[in-house]
């Protein structure tokens, strides 16, 4: 049996009325991503590779960034 994700809006999205958000939900292994405009896309990771990606990209080390 599939398990229902519980989506919460990032506090970064602003307060507007727009459908311009990103969301998460989680399970106690993964990491559910998706914009609010186009829910049935969904970026589905674990918390570790999340971190070293933001890691990387904090550390300006993630080909094509400026």
């Amino acid at each position: 049996m599939a398990t229902r994700l519980k989506w919460q809006k990032s506090s970064f999205s602003g307060g507007g009325e727009g459908n311009d958000c990103l969301e998460l939900a989680s399970t106690p292994t993964t990491l559910h991503l998706r914009e609010s405009d186009t829910p049935t896309t969904v970026l589905t990771t674990t918390p570790t590779a999340l971190a070293h990606l933001l890691a990387g990209i904090r550390a300006r080390a993630v080909p094509g960034q400026a």
